[in-house]
């Protein structure tokens, strides 16, 4: 396991569309969730530690912020002949244990990824109602024990865009394993 950390160097930049396929068998793109204020985009996958120890939260977070405009679409970039826990039909797994209300898609060729410079698993993204990069970061400030979370910095990214307010904290990178690049 390679730890990574995510970068802020796109800060501003707009959303950049996909058409993936989800563990229900649906295509997923932009345009299915124009009625959304909030999109967070999130690299995960299913065989790190790091997104083992939030996927938890992850969903809760959905099932908080669903009613408010807020949508979460998890994208796993991982080549499975790399990591076969990371396959499709893992990931349909993954996603029933882990009870998603969210797509959880695959990024077969890895292009989604690439396009935006995702570099770790969690990898999480934020983008506002004008669909412009607006948080980059950590979900919150302990990874490993959600006991002992003391700011919670992503939903605060949330709580901002939804009042309509610049994200004026300082944004911690997040931290993760590594892209199983093929």
């Amino acid at each position: 396991m390679a730890l990574r950390y995510s970068n802020l160097n796109n800060l501003g930049s707009p959303i950049i569309d996909f058409s993936l396929k989800g563990t229900d068998g649906n295509i997923y793109s932009l345009s299915d969730f124009t009625n959304k204020n909030v999109i967070i985009i999130a690299f995960i996958c299913n065989h790190c530690p790091y997104v083992k120890a939030v996927v938890k939260r992850l969903s809760e977070l959905q099932k908080k912020y669903a009613g408010k405009g807020v949508q979460l679409i998890a994208i796993n970039p991982n080549d499975p002949a790399i990591y076969p826990e990371d396959s499709f039909d893992k990931m349909i797994e993954f996603a029933r244990k882990h009870d998603f209300t969210f797509p959880y898609l695959v990024d077969d060729t890895q292009e989604t990824a690439k396009k935006y410079d995702a570099i770790c698993t969690p990898d999480i993204y934020v983008y506002d109602k004008e669909r412009r990069l607006k948080y980059r970061g950590r979900l919150d400030d302990n990874w490993k024990e959600e006991e002992k979370v003391m700011e919670r910095d992503l939903e605060k990214a949330i709580n901002y865009l939804l009042e309509g307010k610049e994200i004026d904290f300082e944004q911690v990178p997040s931290m993760g394993c590594s892209i199983k690049w093929k």
